[in-house]
C-alpha cells in the first residue's frame, strides 16, 4: 500500500498556488495524520495559517515542527516571519539566525536579519547582512534597496549610489530608488540637474511621494 500513498504535502502546495486555501488545509491535515513525526506537514500548515492571519495557531505548528526537527531551517524561518510581522524583532532575529545556521537556501534570511537589526536601531550591524543578501541574489530589488538606504543613512554615499542605480536597472519605475538617488545627488554632490531629474521621476511615478515633491521644490527655489 505504501507505494501508492498520495503526497498530501505536494497536493497542499499545489492548492495554495491555485489559491484554494481550504483544500490546502485539508491536504496538510492529512499529511500530518499520515506522518505525525514528519515536520514538513506542520511547516506547510503553519504557512497556510500565516496567510490566513491565524497567528497563534501558526505559531504552534511551527513550534511543533521544531520539536520534531531542531535543525529545520524552514520551520525557524516561518516562525521568524510570524514574529517579524508582529514587530517582535528580537525574537525574530534569533530565529532567522537559526535558519542561517541550519543552511536555509538563498538570500532571504540574511535580508531579514538585516531588517530586524535596522528595526532594532542597529544599523551598523545590519549592513553586512544586507550586503550578503545582495551578493547571494543580485536581482533582489528589496534587499538592494535596503542596502542602499542603509549605506546612505551612514553617509556612505559613494557606496550607496551604485546600489540605487542597479535597482533602477532592474526596476526602472522604482519611485523610491529615484527618490533616494535624487536626495543623494542633492546632499552629497553638485549634480543638481540629476538630483531634480530623479526627484521628479519619483513623484511622477508615485503621486503620494510628497517628500520627493518637497525636495524638488526646495532645490528649484534655491536655484532661482
Amino acid at each position: 500500500m505504501g507505494e501508492i500513498r498520495m503526497n498530501y504535502n505536494e497536493i497542499g502546495i499545489q492548492a495554495i498556488q491555485d489559491g484554494k486555501t481550504e483544500e490546502a488545509v485539508q491536504a496538510f491535515t492529512k499529511a500530518i495524520e499520515e506522518e505525525p513525526e514528519n515536520p514538513l506537514g506542520y511547516i506547510n500548515f503553519g504557512h497556510v495559517l500565516t496567510s490566513m492571519e491565524e497567528t497563534e495557531r501558526a505559531e504552534r505548528f511551527f513550534q511543533k515542527a521544531i520539536t520534531l526537527d531542531e535543525t529545520s531551517a524552514t520551520a525557524y524561518y516561518g516562525l521568524a516571519n510570524l514574529y517579524f510581522n508582529a514587530e517582535r524583532y528580537e525574537e525574530a532575529l534569533k530565529l532567522y539566525e537559526k535558519a542561517v545556521q541550519y543552511q536555509l537556501e538563498g538570500a532571504d534570511a540574511h535580508f531579514m536579519i538585516g531588517k530586524c537589526l535596522e528595526r532594532l536601531g542597529q544599523t551598523k550591524l545590519a549592513l553586512p547582512y544586507l550586503q550578503r543578501a545582495v551578493e547571494l541574489d543580485e536581482t533582489d530589488v528589496a534587499a538592494r534597496m535596503s542596502y542602499g538606504v542603509t549605506l546612505a543613512s551612514m553617509e556612505l554615499f559613494e557606496l550607496a549610489e551604485p546600489q540605487f542605480i542597479k535597482v533602477l536597472e532592474l526596476s526602472p519605475n522604482h519611485s523610491d530608488a529615484h527618490y533616494n538617488l535624487g536626495v543623494l545627488y542633492a546632499v552629497s554632490t553638485n549634480r543638481t540637474e540629476d538630483a531634480m531629474h530623479h526627484l521628479e521621476q519619483a513623484f511622477t511615478l508615485d503621486e503620494e511621494n510628497e517628500m520627493a515633491r518637497y525636495a524638488y521644490d526646495m532645490i528649484k527655489t534655491n536655484l532661482q
